[in-house]
């Protein structure tokens, strides 16, 4: 199938954007490439030191006679999704000497759990530990003994904090082993109903224990389409995962597979052999832009639309907010996964999962298959899913109909023509917005706003009765610069409650929603932010103001609005806690969000 013209369109401007500095990655990492790891060139005291923990794997290492991987583990038990890792490293150990090769755990990084901290100071780090993880796996790799890395991890910003750090080792092959979903508990809908029903005061703590008890119940991914799910199905899309292997639920014969199936590929895939693949070569524009198809067509978490700029930056590739809205306008909506739909993504996986819709996608044109992969040349491969006949992992090409028609549609019966997510741009500056959850009656909101500087205003305003008309609730110094863009994810319950009531609601923010906004409109992301002396500082109590998913725009229709000196926010509260001090010096050096509010650039 020949590659649709707005796909070829904005792959092409991205190349030319990034031209210079993705040319000078390239060469980088041939010089590193060339070189090859150090271990065989250490002398004896750093040999001895690389391989005295080693064990049984000493003298193979030491005698660099066989391909050593690299693991970075972002392994907790604070983590349900990361619980799985706790057993891999011994396991990959095993694996490798199968595949003819050694394994070391090269460094642990951080992995804080954004359900833990939601609402909480510690959100407040959340956005920046995606930065430390790059920079603590940078350490972890930094030791310069490794044919190839695996990288384990699920979750936020951990999977985009490693895929940067799999970019600035861009001459290392790199293979993302994930660890699956946990089974379904408590279905989604029921969950959100009954969080709503809290929040109204009409159910006990104890009832709203129970029920987010029963959601997350076990160990392995959260059921619902955020953005640890989302990050599951970039690393197939863009070639870093086994095919199929995202959504297999822990602690099953397949899972073991497929993680074994991993360690042998990334033996397979060092200089050591005839099919060397650095990761800087998987991660290209053409891979880029298959990752933001596959968000949109599956209306994956915002989130994202911070990660992927910064992963790109660090292989020399330049994104732009305007890549997204562009590709969102031709990619269709072709799955329905909760808070988009009823369905968590084992059913998703069951209806056909990503096998299904990377197929729908390349015969329409609307994906790069000629693109390199962990698995070998073309996206084709990632149309496939694993199956174990008689103990033996093979893979098996997806055909046929979606088997759930609620969950997964073809490209052509989508649920929506266009994908998830719309720029928004105007005299508020510049956001986004994902409708794929929204109903269409919602894309347009106009209505007077109410201005706050903490999402805990908004929830005593809410207790104290004050939301009795429609309203654009607006919540700034929430981006990076001032208090590290926390999720406000808190306010969904809030928000949907006064929904419900009839009215007429919004969101407006510099601040993070993440994937689990439900179906309240939120204009997010908001740039330049409050703490600059963006807009957004200029609002008043009162203000009209409009926003327009369907033109794309963000006014606020006051006539002197412009001419108003922005307020100074008192971010005195966000300087000390829970380790908020120690972050000081990066908030003051973050980009802005449409640059992926990194500090490391």
């Amino acid at each position: 199938m020949t590659i649709h013209p707005r796909i070829a369109e904005v792959t092409r401007r991205i190349v030319a954007r990034s031209a210079d500095t993705r040319g000078l990655y390239l060469e980088r990492l041939e010089r590193a490439a060339a070189t090859g790891p150090a271990r065989a060139h250490l002398d004896c005291s750093n040999a001895a030191h690389a391989t005295a923990g080693a064990g049984p794997d000493q003298a193979a290492i030491a005698a660099a006679s066989a391909p050593n991987l690299g693991i970075v583990t972002a392994y907790n038990d604070m983590l349900s999704a990361h619980r799985p890792y706790e057993d891999y490293p011994a396991q990959i150990r095993d694996y490798a000497r199968r595949a003819g090769a050694t394994a070391q755990v090269a460094g642990g990084v951080p992995a804080m759990c954004d359900g833990v901290t939601q609402g909480r100071p510690g959100m407040e780090l959340s956005l920046m530990s995606r930065d430390v993880i790059a920079l603590s796996a940078g350490i972890a790799m930094s030791h310069d003994c490794f044919d190839a890395a695996l990288w384990l991890g699920v979750c936020d910003k951990i999977v985009p904090g490693l895929v940067i750090a799999a970019a600035s080792f861009g001459h290392v092959p790199a293979v993302f082993v994930p660890a699956g979903p946990m089974t379904s508990g408590l279905p989604n809908d029921e969950k959100a109903k009954i969080r709503q029903s809290f929040a109204a005061g009409e159910i006990s703590r104890a009832e709203l224990m129970a029920a987010e008890m029963a959601s997350y119940h076990g160990p392995g991914t959260c059921t619902f389409y955020g953005t640890a799910n989302t990050n599951q199905m970039l690393m197939e899309l863009m070639g870093l995962h086994m095919p199929g292997a995202a959504f297999v639920n822990p602690g099953t014969p397949l899972r073991a597979a497929l993680t074994e199936a991993a360690v042998a590929r990334a033996a397979a895939i060092t200089a050591r052999g005839s099919e060397f693949t650095p990761a800087g070569h998987i991660l290209s524009e053409k891979a880029f832009v298959n990752g933001i198809v596959g968000l949109m067509a599956t209306g994956g978490s915002t989130n994202l639309v911070l990660h992927l700029p910064a992963m790109a930056r660090a292989a020399g590739i330049h994104l732009d907010i305007a890549d997204f809205a562009d590709l969102s306008e031709v990619v269709p909506l072709l799955a329905r996964v909760y808070p988009n739909g009823l369905a968590d993504v084992n059913h998703f996986h069951a209806a056909g999962g990503i096998a299904w819709l990377v197929r729908q996608l390349l015969d329409a044109g609307l994906l790069h298959e000629d693109v390199l992969t962990v698995a070998g040349h073309g996206l084709s491969a990632y149309a496939s899913e694993p199956v174990l006949r008689e103990g033996a992992l093979s893979w098996e090409a997806v055909t046929g109909p979606s088997l759930n028609d609620r969950i997964l549609r073809p490209v052509a019966d989508p649920f929506q023509p266009s994908g998830g997510l719309v720029a928004l741009e105007g005299n508020l500056g510049r956001g986004v917005m994902k409708v794929s959850s929204i109903p269409e009656d919602r894309h347009v909101i106009e209505a007077p706003v109410r201005v706050f500087d903490t999402q805990e205003a908004v929830k005593e305003a809410f207790r104290d009765g004050e939301f009795t008309e429609d309203v654009i609730v607006a919540v700034r110094f929430q981006g990076p610069r001032a208090n590290g863009m926390p999720e406000l994810h808190g306010l969904t319950p809030v928000l949907s409650v006064l929904q419900a009531r009839g009215l007429r609601v919004a969101l407006l923010t510099d601040g993070r929603m993440s994937g689990a906004s439900g179906k309240v409109p939120a204009a997010i992301h908001l740039s330049p932010e409050a703490a600059d002396g963006g807009p957004i500082a200029r609002l008043r109590d009162g203000d009209r103001v409009r926003l327009d998913a369907v033109a794309g725009r963000l006014e606020v229709l006051e006539a002197d609005f412009a001419a108003r000196v922005p307020v100074k926010g008192d971010l005195a509260g966000n300087d000390f806690g829970t380790g908020r001090e120690l972050f000081a010096g990066l908030r003051q050096r973050a980009s802005a969000a449409g640059d992926g509010a990194s500090v490391l650039w």
